[in-house]
């Protein structure tokens, strides 16, 4: 019975030694899942923090893209930029030379100056008696009155002589209205190139818009007094120009220099051309004699209409100056 009991003993140890171990176990394994737990919640905060990181990074993506959509807009406005300021430096360029001819000019006339100084005080050193100044400015005040007078004379003779062409155009016109036709014979009615061009002078100086201009030759434009034209009036003008001749190249550096022209090389030398702002034309050809020219011009607003294909046939015939 002892034995027995020894024995139950024995086993209950050993249960309770087998006990001990598996509670030891378990609590391993508890802390082996304590540490898992830690290990998973440690994952799943770094699996948010990557979902973050994903979104930041998306968002890093469109703004990567939307700065270079911006680097390619800034790329073709500092290409547009740099074509603008080429254009300018150009134009900068045309107008320095401008300034340069202009300042040889200057200093021409500023050594003419300085010549007409130095005469004027070499006759000051010549100490003349006051009685003989007295005397020649007497003489140089009468010579100016009678400058005024004959002045004054030359522009009424002026305004007579206007007055008689234009007497002498009614009397043209009502020859022809008595030979029984209101047609007029421009075969051998003689008009100079000058009169022509005062007139196309006069309608110009009431340009306000756009006027197209059409001249055999580009000197005949320094009659036209382009510079006294309003800035705002853009002007085209088709002329020939002979790139041989020094002058012919100044005045068209000259004229390139004001920003409201365009001027194109027109080779045939057949026609002067003025249409101010679509409201006035006047239309002249050259004929066979020097001084005859066949001379339209007019204010009504059909017969500017109908022309308008031939003033802008010219422009369009001819070509840009290189």
């Amino acid at each position: 019975m002892e034995e027995q009991t020894k024995f139950s003993l024995e086993e209950l140890k050993l249960k309770d030694k087998e006990i001990e171990t598996l509670q030891k176990e378990v609590i391993n394994l508890k802390e082996k899942l304590a540490i898992k737990e830690e290990e998973l919640r440690k994952l799943k905060i770094l699996s948010d923090q990557l979902k973050v990181k994903d979104e930041q990074i998306k968002t890093k993506d469109d703004l990567i893209r939307n700065l270079q959509s911006a680097m390619e807009l800034k790329e073709d406005q500092i290409k547009t930029l740099k074509d603008s300021i080429s254009l300018k430096s150009e134009q900068v360029n045309t107008l320095d030379s401008s300034l340069k001819i202009k300042d040889e000019k200057v200093k021409t006339l500023e050594k003419t100056v300085e010549l007409k100084e130095k005469e004027i005080r070499v006759l000051l050193d010549t100490r003349v008696e006051k009685v003989q100044l007295d005397e020649k400015e007497e003489e140089i005040a009468k010579f100016e009155k009678k400058f005024e007078i004959l002045k004054g004379e030359l522009n009424k003779a002026d305004e007579d002589l206007e007055l008689l062409e234009n007497e002498n155009e009614k009397l043209r016109n009502q020859l022809a209205a008595a030979s029984g036709s209101k047609i007029i014979d421009w075969t051998n009615i003689e008009i100079p190139k000058d009169k022509i061009l005062n007139r196309m002078k006069e309608i110009l100086m009431n340009a306000l818009h756009n006027v197209t201009i059409a001249v055999p030759n580009i000197k005949d434009l320094q009659h036209l007094l382009l510079y006294e034209v309003r800035s705002s009036v853009n002007m085209k003008i088709s002329c020939y120009i002979d790139p041989a001749l020094p002058e012919d190249a100044e005045l068209l550096e000259e004229f390139e220099s004001l920003e409201n022209i365009s001027i194109r090389m027109y080779e045939p030398k057949d026609r002067y051309v003025l249409d101010r702002d679509g409201e006035e034309l006047l239309f002249a050809v050259p004929g066979n004699l020097d001084e005859n020219h066949l001379v339209l011009h007019t204010k009504d607003s059909k017969h500017v209409k109908f022309f308008k294909s031939i003033v802008m046939e010219g422009w369009l015939r001819s070509r840009k100056i290189e």
